[in-house]
């Protein structure tokens, strides 16, 4: 589990509840069924209509992804890219057909399976960024998807409190109500503004967090694989391959790397 997904919305959510307590009002003061039903569920059927019905049942599971541990395995990548060229450069680029097929990641599977075929590396190359550029299109929507909600929720937020306020406005004649009404009004403008901005704003940006980092290490296979279709040296491939990791991975993994 993603610590620090559990951890920062457990944060947001326990502040709030923080400032909440120390009110004095009490939690029953904040909770108002019909509010949070005009705010959620009105909001969620608003971004069915917008999208579609897949999207919007699909999108609980989507934030989902944002509690798990991302791992991309760049360090066995790097392990595993260079281990290929030195035997590519003792045997030749069809002795790797017997590695690919042990290979458990799909893309680089399917570019060195290209490499092995004699594809011009700049047709491999422009498979290979396709394929990218075609999974940042998936994860956008996705992340639009969210977007689109986090949008939505504030302004049924809005809509509740005028709902409330119009109520309150038919019965003015009851001054002792004005005060309670006029709280439940506005607490419809509060649930709104917390979906939106403690839970599908930081979610949304986890999100493309991860696909930055997914895209980088298929960059990495990327020039990886063109690296050991033209027969550069594993040490100039190793240095490539270490560029695309952080001081602290870099570390792990440079000894065996660029070793003599």
């Amino acid at each position: 589990m993603d610590l620090a997904t559990l951890i920062g919305l457990v944060g947001v959510f326990g502040m709030i509840l923080f400032g909440i307590l120390s009110g004095g009002s009490g939690l029953g003061a904040y909770w108002d069924l019909p509010s949070l039903l005009i705010v959620v569920l009105g909001s969620w059927f608003a971004l069915m209509a917008a999208s579609s019905i897949k999207n919007a049942v699909g999108i609980f599971g989507i934030i989902g992804i944002t509690f798990n541990v991302p791992n991309f395995g760049e360090k066995g990548i790097i392990t595993k890219l260079i281990a290929m060229s030195e035997k590519a450069r003792r045997e030749g680029l069809l002795s790797l057909e017997d590695d690919i097929g042990d290979l458990d990641n799909a893309f680089m599977k399917k570019g060195l399976q290209l490499v092995v075929d004699g594809t011009d590396a700049a047709v491999v190359r422009d498979l290979l960024e396709i394929e990218v550029s075609q999974m940042q299109d998936r994860h956008a929507a996705t992340t639009g998807v969210l977007n689109m909600w986090a949008a939505l929720a504030p302004g049924f937020g809005m809509l509740g409190t005028v709902i409330g306020l119009i109520a309150m406005m038919k019965n003015l004649e009851d001054k002792a109500s004005v005060g309670p009404n006029m709280a439940i009004a506005l607490i419809t403008t509060l649930y709104g503004s917390l979906i939106a901005n403690a839970l599908l704003t930081p979610v949304m940006q986890k999100l493309r967090t991860l696909d930055a980092s997914e895209a980088m290490s298929r960059e990495m296979i990327i020039e990886g694989i063109l690296s050991i279709q033209a027969g550069d040296n594993p040490r100039v491939l190793g240095m490539k391959l270490l560029a695309y990791l952080g001081p602290e991975d870099r570390k792990e993994v440079e000894a065996d790397v660029l070793k003599d």
